[in-house]
């Protein structure tokens, strides 16, 4: 990669799926090591295990430990925290999630997604408040935030610039059950492409793959695709940015095929 681009990774949804022990495991890969494989084939995993518990730090260590060293996790943040009326009600309890272990990642430690239920409305007063105040290191290890809102209200300019104000990404979710614009709003970019189909052996077909490794390597250098729907016309200034595509839902038993035929190409 040019060092006028950031890093573009790809990867999955955690790595315990049923269906993956016939699509994407070896047929005598013993569960405890489908971590070490997994994180062996992509380059990074979004841990969903998270939303709905709280983990220790020697799991945390042991997740680590079983990555290869130039490997990321991004981590959901518990639903407890998101998903209420009032945001920024949470910002009291961010700290517990935060010191549960996630420094225990080290180097391995990668975004942390907040995901909004779809009833949230957009309330500049209170996403202002919660981006404002949630923690910008952990324990001297600067933290990325994402959000992923999933109510229409968000498409608002006000929404944009306020995350552009507090340099937290935003998702750009691919599918048609929420809000998708592509308005970048920090240095980084994270994308969950989530319309994967069964009857393609690799999800997304692989001119559409192809389609998305153009997407990441102009975000990776700074720029914007101009096939993607946006709310603001703002074009953000042009720079590096490490990019993040996660395969989730749709069908998810092709996603790691997804993900590492998009590495192929990047």
């Amino acid at each position: 990669m040019s060092k006028t681009a950031g890093r573009i990774r790809a990867g999955i949804g955690g790595w315990t799926y049923e269906p993956w022990e016939e699509t994407f495991y070896p047929a005598d890969l013993p569960k405890k090591s489908q971590l070490n494989y997994a994180s062996r084939q992509v380059t990074a995993i979004e841990i969903n295990g998270t939303f709905y518990r709280l983990q220790k730090p020697d799991v945390f260590a042991k997740w680590r430990d079983d990555a290869p060293e130039d490997f990321v996790f991004s981590i959901k943040a518990p639903r407890y925290l998101t998903y209420r009326k009032v945001l920024s009600e949470a910002l009291p309890s961010v700290p517990r999630f935060l010191d549960s272990g996630l420094s225990s990642l080290q180097q391995k430690l990668g975004p942390i997604l907040w995901q909004l239920p779809p009833t949230l409305h957009f309330d500049g007063a209170d996403i202002d408040a919660f981006l404002a105040g949630v923690p910008r290191e952990l324990d001297g290890r600067p933290l990325r935030h994402v959000l992923e809102v999933r109510h229409k209200t968000f498409m608002d300019p006000a929404y944009v610039e306020l995350a552009r104000k507090h340099s937290v990404a935003t998702v750009f979710a691919h599918t048609d059950e929420f809000p998708n614009f592509a308005d970048v709003t920090a240095d980084f970019v994270y994308a969950r492409l989530r319309k994967a189909e069964a009857s393609e052996p690799t999800g997304y077909s692989k001119r559409d793959l192809k389609a998305w490794s153009e997407r990441a390597r102009l975000w990776a250098s700074g720029g914007a695709p101009d096939d993607l729907p946006y709310v603001t016309d703002a074009v953000p200034a042009k720079q590096p940015r490490d990019v993040f595509i996660f395969f989730i839902n749709g069908a998810k038993q092709r996603a790691p095929a997804a993900a590492k035929h998009l590495l192929t190409l990047i």
